[in-house]
């Protein structure tokens, strides 16, 4: 075999690796086959987590410090066992989109110069139900890792509250994502009603830390819980991803325990190996047993009832029923005084 090129067993199959000593992490001098070995070791919880999704491919084809571009449509020129599916745009606009089915399938995008994958919240097989509910914490500008810290003990008291099991990651930068593994029951639509009433919950309890807003101008220096992170086909960066970042962190799922010391710089290739091979996967309950949306739904329920609108959607999707205006407050037309 040329050297440029190394052949890997994955799933039963064999998967080429070129130029497996190109360096993807310049600080670290990490190569692609690093990468590749990185996703060999943590394949179960990896598959765990986003096994049988559609998975959007940012591709980085000079490494972490080049330039990128996201990819959707799987090439014409791929593997015959390549599963693929039909995903879909807010506006209607289809795409084939490669399955995670398995490892190989991870490591034949690897090879194409993929780092890390942007998942689908439904499977393959049932894209008309999410199954999962996705709590993005994101750090507004001049927020800390301790304050995002500090809201994720929010959200998990909520949840407790609720009797809903809710399990954290980081974000392989600076937010956490805290995820709930859901029944096939309900329809992206209802997932984000239960992620904005869940955000506005927070907000309620905590307004010092915490916002729903999803103009910018009106966050402040709180942790922004980004609901529509859930909207319909909607992808978020996924657990056991690596990041394009120079110390190839990686976007790791802890238990609750570890969250007063998580650091989300030191959980790179390089570290979380080791962590999974002593400690398995911290996921693992939420993963062998999904739960019913209900308790958290009903937080929308009450919401609804009290009056309170829909929040805005994202601009690429349509105009919503109930949804308020998408004008920024600070453009939106003042009205006229009286004369």
């Amino acid at each position: 075999m040329a050297d440029d090129v190394v052949m890997f067993e994955a799933a039963g199959r064999e998967v080429p690796i070129t130029n497996p000593g190109k360096v993807y992490f310049n600080e670290r001098g990490d190569t692609k086959l690093d990468l590749v070995r990185y996703y060999q070791s943590v394949e179960d919880p990896l598959l765990r987590a986003m096994g049988g999704r559609p998975v959007l491919l940012q591709r980085f084809p000079n490494g972490a410090s080049g330039p990128s571009f996201f990819q959707k449509r799987v090439p014409d020129a791929r593997p015959d066992w390549l599963e693929t599916t039909i995903v879909s745009t807010p506006n209607g606009t289809t795409a084939r989109a490669l399955v995670a089915a398995d490892l190989a399938h991870v490591l034949w995008a690897v090879n194409l110069g993929c780092l890390g994958f942007h998942v689908w919240p439904s499977k393959a097989n049932d894209p008309e139900h999410a199954d999962e509910l996705r709590i993005d914490l994101d750090p507004s500008p001049g927020v800390v890792f301790p304050m995002v810290r500090e809201a994720a003990r929010e959200v998990r008291a909520l949840f407790d509250e609720l009797g809903v099991l809710c399990l954290p990651k980081t974000t392989g930068n600076r937010g956490i994502h805290v995820y709930v593994r859901l029944l096939s029951e309900w329809t992206s639509y209802e997932v984000r009603s239960a992620a904005v009433a869940v955000a506005r919950e927070l907000e309620r309890r905590r307004p010092d830390l915490i916002t729903a807003a999803w103009w910018k101008e009106e966050r402040g220096r709180r942790v922004f819980v980004d609901f529509n992170q859930n909207a319909p086909h909607k992808t978020i960066f996924g657990a056991w991803s690596v990041r394009a970042r120079p110390g190839a962190q990686v976007s790791t799922p802890f238990s609750w325990d570890e969250l007063e010391a998580i650091t989300p710089d030191v959980l790179t290739i390089a570290t979380v190996p080791p962590r999974v091979a002593s400690d398995g996967d911290p996921w693992l309950p939420m993963s062998t047993a999904p739960q019913s949306l209900e308790p958290v739904l009903a937080l929308h329920e009450r919401d609804t009832a009290a009056g309170q609108v829909d929040a805005p959607w994202p601009p690429q999707y349509p105009k919503m029923p109930g949804e308020p205006s998408r004008v920024a407050p600070s453009r939106a037309r003042k009205p006229e005084n009286p004369a």
